[in-house]
């Protein structure tokens, strides 16, 4: 009997002790389901291919309801199997198919972005509606002529950004003529935006990064004391 009085004691406390952390794990997964409800571009990691899903609160057999815009099947072929989404455990937004089953699952890595990795395809982005077609006009910003520019404003390329498909994710890169042999050896010739970085990428897969500064010119990173800008011509 005193046995079965200190099991029941020691259930009680553990149960006890257990219980705030599910209370709390609870809240913060209804609060993320809360933030999710409205409108997400789900895309490619470079927003190559797009498609518009509306998170809703309308509960569904395995999940809650969601609408998926016309042509997602064509632009994302892997969303023909969803069916409904929700949040699992603390912090994963999961897009499942009829049976609850995971299609994609995503995790927050910024501010409103989440990402997601399907074996054998890769990456892909859901954040804000609004604030991808805000990237995207961005990205229509940066189509056309740039200059390689040196400390002095020395130019030392020319650079054309256009908006041709130049395989996953990536945009076709030209160098202009008589290019410096740093930027000639480098030879990009796909561009794209990165998470607020424009990133030009070789033949052989090597990358540079740029970050706007303050003059709304592109700075190479990590920075130098004889700085790698590009300005728009």
């Amino acid at each position: 009997m005193r046995m079965l009085c200190r099991a029941i004691v020691l259930s009680v406390a553990v149960s006890c002790v257990m219980t705030p952390t599910r209370i709390v794990l609870a809240q913060n997964s209804r609060a993320l389901a809360n933030d999710m409800i409205g409108q997400w571009e789900l895309s490619t990691a470079e927003r190559s291919k797009t498609c518009a899903v509306t998170l809703k609160a309308d509960p569904v057999s395995q999940g809650l309801k969601l609408e998926l815009e016309k042509g997602c099947a064509e632009a994302l072929p892997f969303t023909r199997d969803i069916a409904s989404w929700s949040v699992k455990g603390l912090d994963i937004v999961r897009l499942q198919d009829p049976k609850g089953q995971s299609v994609i699952d995503f995790t927050e890595v910024e501010s409103g972005i989440f990402e997601g990795l399907r074996t054998g395809e890769g990456v892909y982005i859901l954040q804000d509606l609004a604030s991808a077609r805000s990237l995207a006009r961005s990205m229509d910003q940066m189509i056309g002529d740039w200059a390689m520019v040196r400390s002095n404003n020395r130019v030392i390329c020319g650079l054309t950004l256009t908006n041709t498909e130049a395989g996953p994710d990536n945009f076709a890169a030209f160098l202009k003529p008589r290019c410096d042999s740093l930027v000639a050896t480098f030879a990009p010739n796909a561009w794209r935006l990165e998470r607020g970085e424009l990133v030009l990428q070789s033949a052989s897969g090597e990358t540079w990064r740029f970050q706007a500064d303050d003059n709304s010119q592109w700075r190479r990173v990590p920075d130098s004391p004889d700085p790698f800008i590009m300005m728009r011509q």
